[in-house]
C-alpha cells in the first residue's frame, strides 16, 4: 500500500471521520427524546394563552355588567359627604385614643416610679433608729 491512497494525513482527521457520523446519531437521538417533550410544552403555551384570551374576554363582560348594575342602582342620596365625614371623626378618634394610650403609659411608668421612690423612703426610714427621729426633727413640724 501506498501513502498516496489515504486521504487523511493525521490520526485526528481519522477520528474526526469516526467522531462526526456518532455525533450525528447522539444529536438526532437526543433531538427525538426532547421533541415530544418541547412539542407538548408548546401545546400546552398555546392552550394556556387561548384560555387567558378567554378569561380576557369574560372578564371584560363582567366589568361591563358591574358598571351596568352600579347604574342601576345609584342612590338618590349622596353619601359620599357622609361617608367622608365618617372617616375623617374615625381618624380623630383613632388619634385620640393614641394619645390616651401613650398618657396611660407614662401614668403607669410614673406610678411604678412613686412606688419604687416611697417603698426606699420606708426602706429609709425603717432602717434609721428610732431613737434618731425627735419631735423637732419629725416631718410634720407644727
Amino acid at each position: 500500500m501506498a501513502d498516496t491512497e489515504s486521504s487523511c494525513t493525521s490520526v485526528g482527521d481519522r477520528t474526526e471521520d469516526l467522531v462526526s457520523p456518532t455525533r450525528d446519531a447522539l444529536v438526532d437521538g437526543i433531538v427525538g427524546l426532547l421533541k415530544p417533550c418541547l412539542d407538548q410544552l408548546d401545546d400546552r403555551v398555546r392552550a394556556t394563552r387561548v384560555s387567558q384570551s378567554e378569561l380576557h374576554q369574560q372578564l371584560e363582560g363582567l366589568a361591563a355588567e358591574l358598571a351596568r348594575v352600579q347604574e342601576q342602582t345609584r342612590c338618590p342620596l349622596q353619601l359620599d359627604a357622609y361617608i367622608k365625614k365618617l372617616q375623617n371623626a374615625k381618624r380623630r378618634v383613632v388619634v385620640v385614643n393614641n394619645i390616651l394610650q401613650n398618657t396611660q403609659d407614662r401614668l403607669n411608668k410614673l406610678h411604678t416610679q412613686v412606688n419604687k421612690e416611697n417603698a426606699r423612703r420606708r426602706a429609709l426610714l425603717e432602717t434609721t433608729s428610732p431613737l434618731s427621729i425627735t419631735p423637732s426633727t419629725s416631718l410634720h413640724a407644727p
